[in-house]
């Protein structure tokens, strides 16, 4: 059965590669060679032209392929109020690499009063005739990157009001993208992916958090932040174990959350890495409940290599062991350019594994 709401039988996560035009256009803002109205002049042309290709090879769901940020989390969170980035004594360790030595801490009380990405959102909308899709980070994100070291406690003398404060400060923001026209928002919660991996939950008890209380805690503020969106508003989560030049940083199954993420967050759907052995099997999908929709990453965007067909078709078989199908999506597992830098595969290769996502829906649950 073919779906006209959002999240789509065929839809992706919302990064992509960016094109050599706009790289070096943010190169040279950075090294103040142009201003930055040339720049935006530039990303308004490129995301115009990412948003005719995402239309052309039939994706109801657009993006502006994240073309405006540096980086997925970090160009969010530093606009609200409070917040704000740095440079650090080193980047976001991944297996094989770190990104750039740019970090988050809390400077003031955290709220909203405006946002730059309400007017990207305002622009999407006004260029695609499809489903324009608006992609944030999870509240947790400020959380467990920095935990409370980036929290003073001069400003917030316990967490329990820092976590009121950034669930409320995002409930504001997705009023915000509502009243400008959006229908189809997708927080990005990499964390409780984490919370599945004993590396990551043994670094979060030596530096003093409960890994076994963080998903409720997060769960908690994602229900706060998108309490106040309205009945035609659709929430998606996205999760992933990292993503960075094709790096990754975690790995386990999602039993430890599922019973959570699936029942006591209030999605509409979730967007669910699965390209890899390190996510584990489908088991933890018998705990969608019937009303919610799971959008497979079984197609990767880590290398180019172009998955095939009847793998693509029996993994969604496998999957609808323990959900019904007709409550199942496809996708990549993550975007293609977390960061500006962009995964190790080229754009060609990137357009053809989007395509091969249209064409398996197409022929899985018919032709739209």
């Amino acid at each position: 059965m073919l779906r006209n709401t959002p999240p789509f039988r065929a839809d992706h996560v919302g990064s992509l590669l960016r094109p050599q035009e706009l790289r070096d256009a943010r190169a040279k803002r950075e090294r103040g060679e142009i201003r930055t109205e040339q720049l935006k002049a530039i990303e308004d042309r490129a995301i115009k032209d990412v948003i005719a290709k995402e239309e052309a090879i039939g994706l109801k769901g657009v993006t502006d392929g994240e073309y405006r940020r540096e980086f997925w989390h970090i160009d969010f969170l530093a606009a609200l109020d409070g917040v704000e980035s740095y440079m650090a004594d080193h980047g976001i360790k991944f297996q094989g690499g770190e990104t750039k030595p740019k970090a988050l801490r809390v400077t003031g009380k955290i709220g909203f009063s405006g946002h730059p990405m309400i007017e990207h959102f305002k622009f999407l909308k006004e260029h695609t005739k499809n489903t324009p899709k608006m992609t944030i980070p999870s509240p947790s994100v400020l959380h467990f990157r920095g935990g409370r070291k980036a929290v003073p406690e001069s400003i917030y003398r316990t967490m329990d009001e820092f976590y009121r404060d950034l669930g409320a400060a995002y409930r504001k923001a997705v009023r915000a993208f509502s009243d400008a026209g959006c229908r189809y928002l997708q927080i990005d919660e990499t964390n409780l992916a984490y919370l599945c991996d004993p590396e990551q939950r043994q670094m979060l008890r030596d530096r003093g958090d409960d890994p076994d209380k963080l998903p409720l805690v997060y769960a908690e503020m994602i229900n706060m932040a998108i309490s106040d969106r309205p009945a035609d508003m659709v929430i998606t989560m996205h999760l992933c174990r990292g993503n960075f030049r094709s790096l990754w940083i975690a790995q386990g199954g999602y039993e430890p959350v599922a019973e959570i993420l699936f029942n006591k967050i209030n999605a509409n759907g979730y967007f669910m890495e699965y390209d890899s052995e390190r996510a584990g099997g489908f088991e933890p999908l018998r705990f969608v409940p019937k009303n919610k929709t799971v959008v497979l990453g079984l197609v990767t965007s880590k290398t180019g290599t172009l998955e095939t067909r009847d793998h693509l078709k029996r993994r969604l078989e496998d999957a609808a062991k323990y959900v019904d199908l007709e409550q199942l999506c496809l996708s990549p597992q993550c975007g293609f350019a977390s960061t500006e830098e962009g995964n190790v595969l080229a754009e060609g290769e990137q357009w053809a594994k989007l395509s091969l996502i249209v064409e398996i829906a197409n022929e899985v649950w018919g032709k739209s």
